[in-house]
């Protein structure tokens, strides 16, 4: 299915929804032996836990003392309670580890990512601190606007990647591969896409050798379908 135009993103978050969806039930069957891919949240909560499940020890704590009573934290009243000035960030990616270490990512943009210059930079950080812990990502970003910014652009100019503009629409896949005295050695692959052409087949890096194609073109008419977008 040719790219639909998404200067307007009406009806993109069902589409985004379901897109994850079909691209973790293509990647999911194509993992070698002891990957395994899921939905997860952002990188500092998943970057050592399998499955988006959080690393819980528990302890075997003595009997309270005869006398001495325990309440629920609801019960507790706290010294201050007040409304803070941030939100978590509910937007989820397709996530691969292998052994609980996450390896490899799959981030779509959402309008939400970029619409504000304080969102870009959120993301930004976000899209860049998979690369600098050492997991490869493939960025797709299909929404054109605005015109006058691109996390592809972005992430070269912080990496200190030369290469020349990559706006909106496009697909980035980037593999993170060993360090030389210089830095690290990053590959990339640029896939700029147009409205009413099919996607491309990006590759995603899970080592230095390995990796699993993507077709983003089968799995967005998947995801197209389902929601009944024509």
């Amino acid at each position: 299915m040719p790219l639909h135009d998404w200067r307007d993103a009406c009806g993109w978050d069902s589409l985004h929804l379901v897109w994850q969806n079909q691209l973790l039930d293509w990647v999911q069957p194509r993992l070698p032996a002891g990957y395994r891919a899921y939905l997860g949240s952002v990188p500092a909560l998943t970057i050592d836990t399998p499955n988006g499940r959080p690393d819980l020890g528990v302890r075997d704590w003595s009997p309270a003392e005869p006398g001495i009573g325990t309440a629920a934290a609801g019960d507790v009243e706290p010294d201050t309670e007040a409304v803070a000035t941030f939100n978590l960030d509910p937007q989820r990616a397709v996530h691969i580890d292998l052994h609980g270490r996450l390896v490899a990512a799959i981030e779509l943009v959402s309008p939400r990512n970029k619409d504000r210059p304080a969102a870009r930079d959120r993301y930004l950080e976000r899209y860049i601190g998979y690369v600098h812990r050492g997991v490869h990502l493939l960025i797709v970003d299909v929404l054109p606007r605005p015109a006058d910014f691109s996390f592809a652009d972005a992430l070269a100019a912080n990496l200190g990647l030369p290469q020349p503009p990559c706006p909106a629409p496009f697909a980035v896949s980037y593999r993170v591969g060993e360090p030389v005295p210089e830095g690290t050695v990053l590959a990339v692959w640029r896939r700029p896409v147009q409205v009413g052409q099919i996607l491309p087949t990006v590759p995603l890096a899970l080592t230095a050798t390995l990796g699993v194609p993507i077709d983003l073109e089968y799995t967005y008419s998947e995801a197209a379908r389902r929601v009944y977008l024509t």
